[in-house]
């Protein structure tokens, strides 16, 4: 062969392989269309092989495409995943993760180090999460027998503005199965959370450090706090909760880290099913910050152990004499009916400076128990009683 034809075949070949290349990558219709399947990045979807590097990938290309990005996790996959992190700031300027498929985590055994969550989307304004049809397994029975081992959470959003997050599916987590972190406008609803009553730590969402945040129609049943509100939020709402088992709604734990604040919290239209506790506050002793501006209101309770608790000495639990403590004021307990598994229905058991216009209106809670009434109890706190059973004269004015 000459060398003009020498030459020729090889620029014929170049522009051939120069319009052939974008479809070899990952499917020109894919980018074209701004959906990014993890399958056409290699993932296997077989419930063995570790898919964590393809997730990889096709979050690069979602993360920095023009416009609007769409993550697909195909449906009748079984994704096996180590730890992941899917971090911004994107260039596109709205992204849709689409869990059809399910994903499930590796046993404890399998795990490289601890790390603090699962999977971590951070830094990512403008997402949606749809969990239709898919779910997160954390496969935590291999980290609960460990009661004081460090476990991880199974998904933790942080530093997401604009947030929206539904119909996500979640089983057995290691500890904690949502984490809301440092978000601003923040949707969840729609959330199905499952893990064994006995499965220690295991919270269903935790709010820290988050603004304008609305958690609805969703059903959490775990090892802790149903919903735990935590340092440094503000504007939260929750409603449609239907909780059980677990620990209840809680606002705090506060007094314990670098942010002790929770303010403006409205919990509404929620169900307790033999839960440890209801609305509950729970704060260190001795410590600083505060919980104020928040309201339970149309709560329902079914064989609910402490319905109603403010509780400043949560370490402790025994009042000593020690100065200061986290403020609580403005805390309204409006529309509680059911029964409470122990006497006890109301307890405001607050530090030596006081609990102040704590409000109860028109609540009607009995004892599950034939024969022993239910009653209330309280410490230094101080706010006003209407139309309420058990009645509670201990209030001060």
């Amino acid at each position: 062969m000459g060398l003009c034809e020498n030459m020729q075949s090889i620029i014929t070949f170049g522009l051939i392989l120069a319009f052939v290349s974008p479809c070899l990558c990952h499917g020109s219709s894919q980018t074209k269309n701004g959906f990014y399947n993890v399958i056409n990045y290699g993932a296997k979807g077989d419930g063995r092989s570790d898919d964590t590097q393809a997730f990889l990938k096709a979050w690069q290309s979602t993360c920095g495409a023009q416009g609007m990005a769409t993550l697909v996790i195909p449906a009748n996959y079984e994704f096996l995943l180590s730890p992941l992190m899917l971090k911004g700031p994107c260039h596109a300027s709205n992204i849709q993760i689409q869990l059809r498929g399910k994903i499930v985590a590796a046993t404890k055994s399998a795990w490289p180090s601890y790390k603090y969550t699962w999977i971590l989307i951070t830094n990512v304004n403008g997402l949606t999460v749809d969990g239709t049809g898919g779910s997160l397994d954390g496969f935590g029975s291999s980290w609960w027998p460990c009661r004081t081992c460090p476990r991880p959470s199974v998904i933790t959003f942080n530093a997401c503005t604009g947030l929206s997050v539904s119909h996500l599916n979640i089983i057995n987590s290691l500890k904690s199965h949502i984490n809301i972190n440092g978000c601003v406008r923040a949707t969840f609803s729609g959330i199905s959370i499952l893990s064994p009553a006995d499965s220690h730590n295991t919270d269903g969402i935790t709010v820290y450090g988050s603004k304008n945040v609305w958690i609805r129609d969703s059903t959490i049943a775990c090892g802790d706090d149903c919903i735990a509100i935590s340092g440094g939020s503000s504007y939260v709402n929750v409603t449609g909760i239907a909780c059980g088992p677990g620990h209840g709604i809680s606002i705090g734990s506060l007094g314990n880290g670098n942010s002790n604040t929770v303010e403006q919290v409205h919990v509404r239209n929620c169900n307790f099913t033999k839960t440890q506790n209801g609305a509950r506050i729970k704060t260190f002793e001795g410590r600083t910050g505060y919980a104020r501006g928040i309201t339970f209101e149309e709560i329902t309770l079914i064989q609910t152990r402490n319905p109603i608790i403010i509780n400043q000495f949560y370490t402790n639990r025994k009042p000593s004499l020690q100065n200061g403590g986290v403020e609580v004021s403005g805390i309204t307990f409006r529309g509680f009916h059911g029964t409470s598994m122990t006497n006890e229905a109301i307890t405001l058991n607050c530090g030596p400076q006081g609990c102040y216009n704590i409000v109860l209106d028109q609540n009607n809670i009995a004892s599950s128990n034939p024969g022993k009434p239910a009653s209330c109890s309280c410490k230094n706190a101080h706010g006003t009683v209407s139309s309420t059973l058990p009645t509670c004269p201990c209030l001060l004015p």
